[in-house]
């Protein structure tokens, strides 16, 4: 049987897209909970503006990485699935707490379970999305009559706040599963190195090909 070892699992735009989006979204939620006078850390201009340049940079960042998506296939890793879905759920409810395997492994094929699919599938299209273009009504309000639009700015900067404590839910939901493993840094590790420890390799046929081993030269005993 195939011993325990890591297959390459997050290329390196995957790595920086991850991070850089971690960063951008601390910034944001920083800054925006002291422009709402929750605390006082950088002054309220210096956290407006870093506030509005971490929402460009994020745009930037979530255009480029839509179209890295598309352009490499990786999309197909969102695509929701009910299979396995509820033995995910009792895994993370209880099987977790008495040591079980995890139902779905993660392979090259399928980096998220069932229950990460549609997590990340709605943060994907309907979370980022609201906070950015609330975000952008926001910055624009002053020029919505040129827009030709009338609406009140109440509601906006409800949804708007929504989004940031649903965001804030999730980060820290995340950062608790991250602790789960079977060691400190068995999820954060491969989000820096790209590398997954595994149990058993047995069966990540295309591991073996992305290492791009060298076939060894012929002996002419291979019949004998």
């Amino acid at each position: 049987m195939t011993g325990a070892g890591k297959i390459f699992l997050y290329t390196r735009f995957e790595r920086f897209w991850h991070w850089t989006q971690s960063i951008l979204i601390s910034l944001l939620m920083v800054t925006g909970l002291e422009v709402h006078g929750v605390f006082g850390l950088f002054g309220f201009q210096n956290a407006v503006n870093i506030h509005n340049f971490c929402a460009w940079v994020w745009l930037g960042l979530y255009i480029f990485v839509l179209f890295w998506m598309a352009t490499t296939g990786e999309w197909r890793q969102y695509i929701p699935t009910f299979k396995k879905l509820f033995a995910v759920v009792r895994y993370y409810m209880i099987g977790i707490f008495k040591g079980e395997d995890h139902p779905v492994p993660k392979t090259a094929r399928t980096k998220h379970n069932p229950l990460q699919r549609l997590t990340y599938l709605g943060i994907v299209t309907v979370l980022v999305p609201c906070q950015l273009v609330t975000g952008y009504l926001y910055y624009f309000y002053n020029r919505w009559p040129e827009l030709g639009l009338s609406w009140e700015l109440g509601p906006i900067a409800v949804l708007h706040t929504a989004g940031a404590f649903a965001m804030i839910v999730f980060i820290l939901v995340h950062v608790y599963m991250t602790t789960t493993g079977a060691k400190l840094t068995s999820h954060w590790k491969p989000m820096l190195t790209g590398w997954e420890e595994v149990e058993s390799i047995e069966g990540h046929e295309w591991e073996e090909r992305r290492r791009k081993r060298p076939v060894p030269p012929a002996t002419g005993m291979e019949n004998k």
